[in-house]
């Protein structure tokens, strides 16, 4: 193999790999996130899974679950800080719900190497007004999915399901009681 043709290919694996590598990454901070959803960030709650309650977000997310979540409530918002694995590994996200409907989802960490085209606003704003269909739990609204990225989109769309369910139980538990 000539010197050119060795170089060639060095220079083609090497562009493939860094374009590989520009997928993953931590694109905003847990901090950063929550400054952005609440004008000031309260102090973080937990929600405890029943056994009521546990088998449904279970049915949500298709794998079992801590027994307790965390995240932070201000009036009717919530923020929840959620992992779910794509294709191998987990991709870190941040939901705002209110009123029972997300009103932002992003992606705070990004770490497989392919599809990482979910964390652009084109494709998150899609969540925005989504809510939990009665019947069956799932989103109200359509989500296009990503040629190369089903896993990933996959993952989006089962973790505002479950934001939108653990939004409910907080809510529910933060009632006053009669």
């Amino acid at each position: 193999m000539s010197h050119l043709t060795c170089l060639t290919l060095f220079v083609v694996f090497s562009l493939l790999s860094i374009s590989s590598w520009a997928q993953r990454g931590v694109f905003l901070e847990s901090n950063t996130f929550l400054t952005q959803a609440f004008p000031q960030t309260p102090e973080p709650k937990t929600l405890w899974l029943t056994k009521d309650t546990r088998p449904i977000a279970e049915a949500i997310s298709g794998h079992s679950l801590p027994l307790r979540t965390r995240y932070y409530q201000q009036g009717q918002r919530t923020a929840w800080i959620l992992e779910e694995i794509g294709k191998e590994l987990p991709i870190t996200l941040g939901i705002v719900v209110e009123h029972e409907q997300v009103i932002a989802l992003r992606v705070l960490e990004y770490r497989e190497v392919r599809g990482g085209e979910v964390r652009y606003d084109f494709f998150t704003q899609q969540f925005v007004g989504a809510q939990l269909t009665d019947k069956e739990r799932e989103l109200s609204k359509s989500i296009d999915g990503i040629a190369g990225a089903t896993l990933s989109v996959r993952a989006l769309k089962k973790t505002a399901r479950l934001a939108l369910y653990l939004h409910q139980q907080a809510l529910t538990a933060s009632a006053p009681k009669p």
